[in-house]
């Protein structure tokens, strides 16, 4: 006997609804930085004909976005979710719009100054929100909940706001406070906690072994008091707990999305799951059934399968079946669209690029500046001492957007009568043998030495950047009388280890911030750059 069903274009539309697609900012196909993941433009307007209800971006300027934003929602032809992980300001992924300092920066500025950082962490949200809404961006993918307590964590770091929950709990429902005020949707993520791991969920399946009085105490707190605050939206997070699920991870856990969020936390917005084109779901599950697995825990919405369409017909599929109630999915849509009424439109003409929020970025860098004690710039000569060295350790030099050509860790220094010498996977090996005098000083060039590590936890690199010998390394150069100066940007770890090594009077500082902004005032509290044309490191 025939089970087929016959085509229903009204569920197909409802399943479409709940789907959230990657597409790159930039307006022509070539411009795509990603296309492994970023879906072509014909693909893309099919999709959003079809019904597909939001799309995440990434790339372009922010005028072009704004562009890009006026594009998808005429071919969508409805309501549309456009949403970004703009976790750092909107600049952090679009040119042009502000570029803040990483959430963590503000979490180390509570613990001495607490009523300035829930200011500022409101004001940071305030900004994320204006800045969105002038692109034509109605849904920021922030804040980062999870508590970043574990300093070997790849993948969040310096995206957390801090490495208590009070701290993050405070710093958190500020930041959507201010978001709100603007009109715009947060997320909450990635829940229940991604802050305790060693392993990153884009590559592989986390483990978070802690039991439920754990995460009540730990990792729970910042999510309610998101929650409370008014989040629109949570975000999964793709790991493994046994005390709650011994099966399945959280974003296909019912006990975890259902019981725990749902039930026991009350939350009512919407549930959307991290992408699930990351290695923690897609290694396990193809594209279709990771889609209806996540429903069925209690997602409303499915960001970034790996295939759209093996996702929609999947849970089609699933709902004619009976593995999917139809009046869930419907409940998901009127969720979707209950928090689209909310929105408030585009302020001013959504074509003009928003400016850059300069006074709030410099009081972010200046405030999270930290120096050595007691380290006083010295002054340096280039005339008198010959060629030094400008080394610069970075994750990679292909994915850099803060270390543009014209770059202060560059420019400056250069002026400065330093070569530079940027490492990375990709260029020269300085690594020796010796684990107690590891750089192969031969190799770097004669002359002294300023060290400026780029260093943050990143998706899919697996690694925080601490287990890299540089400590050795600062070790080495102060006892071969050839440190300059150390600046960090990025992770406080790695900062804290090399700090008690630099000697006074070699200077030392560092920023939360990698940007050209966070670089010029770093380089400043070396010496170096003081006045814009004054070279080299100053009294």
């Amino acid at each position: 006997m025939a089970t087929d069903h016959p085509p229903d274009p009204g569920l197909r539309r409802l399943v479409a609804e709940l789907l959230v697609v990657r597409a790159s900012g930039h307006l022509a196909d070539h411009q795509r930085r990603y296309p492994r993941w970023e879906l072509a433009n014909a693909e893309l307007r099919e999709l959003l004909e079809l019904g597909v209800g939001g799309v995440i971006l990434l790339g372009a300027g922010a005028a072009e976005v704004a562009l890009r934003c006026d594009q998808l929602r005429e071919w969508a032809g409805q309501p549309l979710l456009l949403c970004a992980d703009v976790e750092e300001g909107v600049g952090q992924r679009f040119e042009g719009a502000s570029w803040l300092v990483p959430p963590l920066g503000l979490g180390r500025l509570h613990a001495r100054a607490p009523a300035e950082a829930l200011t500022l962490a409101e004001r940071y949200g305030r900004c994320t929100g204006q800045d969105a809404r002038r692109l034509g961006l109605n849904w920021v993918l922030a804040p980062v909940c999870d508590v970043n307590n574990n300093p070997a964590n790849p993948v969040i770091n310096v995206r957390a706001w801090g490495e208590n929950p009070d701290t993050v709990a405070a710093l958190a429902a500020a930041f959507c406070r201010g978001l709100q005020a603007e009109g715009v949707l947060g997320c909450a993520k990635h829940f229940p906690g991604h802050g305790d791991t060693s392993s990153d969920s884009h590559l592989e399946l986390p483990t978070l072994p802690h039991s439920r009085a754990r995460l009540e105490r730990i990792e729970l707190p910042p999510f309610r008091s998101a929650m409370a605050a008014g989040v629109e939206a949570v975000m999964t997070a793709h790991l493994l707990l046994p005390a709650l699920d011994g099966s399945r991870p959280a974003t296909l856990s019912a006990a975890v999305l259902t019981d725990l969020l749902r039930r026991d936390l009350g939350f009512e917005g919407l549930v959307v799951t991290d992408a699930l084109v990351m290695e923690a779901i897609s290694r396990h599950h193809g594209a279709g059934e990771a889609a209806v697995l996540a429903l069925a825990a209690g997602a409303d919405l499915v960001l970034m399968p790996a295939d759209a369409h093996q996702a929609l017909a999947g849970i089609e599929a699933a709902v004619l079946s009976g593995r999917l109630e139809r009046a869930q999915l419907e409940a998901s849509a009127e969720r979707r669209r209950a928090a689209l009424d909310r929105v408030r439109p585009a302020g001013g003409d959504p074509r003009l690029a928003p400016q850059a929020d300069g006074a709030l970025e410099e009081t972010l860098v200046r405030r999270t500046l930290e120096t050595s004690t007691g380290a006083r710039p010295r002054r340096w000569e280039p005339a008198s001492h010959g060629q030094g060295i400008n080394l610069v350790r970075l994750d990679t030099a292909l994915q850099a957007p803060f270390l543009p050509l014209g770059a202060p860790a560059l420019a400056t220094p250069t002026a400065a009568g330093l070569a530079p010498c940027l490492v990375d996977g990709l260029g020269p090996r300085l690594w020796g043998d010796d684990p107690a005098a590891p750089l192969e000083l031969g190799r770097l060039g004669s002359g002294p030495v300023l060290v400026q590590l780029f260093v943050r936890g990143n998706p899919f690199r697996g690694t925080a950047g601490g287990d890299e010998p540089w400590p050795a390394a600062i070790a080495q150069l102060v006892g071969a009388g050839r440190l300059a100066a150390l600046a960090v940007y990025g992770s406080p770890y790695v900062w804290e280890k090399l700090r008690p090594l630099v000697p006074a009077p070699i200077p030392a500082a560092y920023s939360p911030g990698q940007m050209p902004r966070a670089q010029r005032a770093v380089l400043e509290a070396l010496g170096l750059g003081h006045t814009g044309g004054q070279e080299g490191f100053t009294d």
